[in-house]
């Protein structure tokens, strides 16, 4: 089994296909075989890397909960990728892994060939940040106290999960299951030290208006907790668009797998092809009326 290694940590990855890198970054209820309707389609083009998280067997699972950060997370794609003996990628993440492929970006950027972002923004609002924090922080102790299946029941069927379990029970089924085999410790470790731990979008304006690499930030329109935020990134990005699919919660790419599929694939082809440019300064006014036009 082939692991990389990072800060000491070993981190089980995948790889699949010949061709410029890919690399698929999980969110916190998934792993890296949330990946796989994706991994089927562009192993065809690309080659794809998926690899568990520390605290995700079996990757590590270190002890300490300091170990666990928003930017160790995003130091180990780097890490991934060293493993691999792939230079640059195209980095494609899913909430916790979005914000993991964000900061790579902010990290390596000369690494990241494109970036696509997506369900990102829970725990960024301002006035919703205290509830934030206690609803992880009550999350992580029912690890501590109750069998992974049983920790995670109310999280899998949270309001942004419901629309999964909806559109396909078989394949909502799937991932709970998956989702209840993660290691108790790695869990809790996570959301004290990665979710937590991370600031909050709405404060790193400065930051990613300077991100000069191609982005498409996606999210489902049902996500509550990720419109304003994925609005707010595509407002301060020059290099970014917003995808919004309809009647869709968090988890994009296993409830529309064939539109995320066919949507990413448009999206890699635009930026290999160098058209995916900055957004033009004159679509910033708003008179409809320009005075030099």
């Amino acid at each position: 089994m082939p692991y990389a290694e990072s800060a000491g940590v070993r981190l089980y990855y995948e790889e699949t296909g010949s061709g410029t890198p890919l690399v698929f970054v999980h969110e916190f209820g998934g792993d890296y075989r949330s990946w796989e309707c994706q991994v089927r389609f562009f192993a065809r083009r690309y080659r794809c890397l998926v690899f568990n998280a520390r605290g995700f067997p079996p990757s590590d699972v270190p002890a300490d909960a300091g170990d666990y950060t928003h930017v160790q997370a995003a130091d180990d794609i780097a890490a991934v990728m060293d493993a691999a003996g792939a230079e640059a990628a195209h980095v494609v993440g899913l909430s916790m892994g979005g914000y993991a492929t964000l900061h790579f970006g902010l990290r390596h950027r000369t690494r990241a060939r494109s970036l696509m972002i997506g369900g990102i923004g829970y725990g960024a609002r301002k006035d919703t940040r205290d509830q934030f924090e206690q609803d992880t922080l009550a999350f992580s102790e029912r690890f501590e106290t109750l069998d992974t299946p049983e920790a995670i029941r109310p999280y899998a069927i949270n309001p942004y999960r419901v629309q999964f379990q909806n559109k396909d029970p078989r394949g909502w089924r799937e991932f709970a299951d998956q989702f209840g085999e993660h290691d108790s410790t790695g869990s809790a470790n996570t959301l004290r030290g990665v979710l937590m731990g991370r600031p909050s979008l709405f404060d790193m304006d400065d930051e990613i208006a300077g991100l000069d690499v191609p982005t498409l930030i996606y999210t489902g329109d049902e996500d509550e907790p990720c419109l304003e935020a994925s609005l707010h990134l595509k407002r301060k990005m020059p290099w970014a668009g917003l995808w919004i699919l309809p009647r869709t919660g968090h988890t994009v790419n296993l409830e529309e797998p064939e539109a995320f599929n066919h949507r990413l694939l448009e999206f890699l082809t635009a930026v290999d092809a160098d058209v995916w440019q900055p957004r033009d300064p004159r679509s910033l006014g708003h008179s409809t009326l320009p005075k030099d036009a």
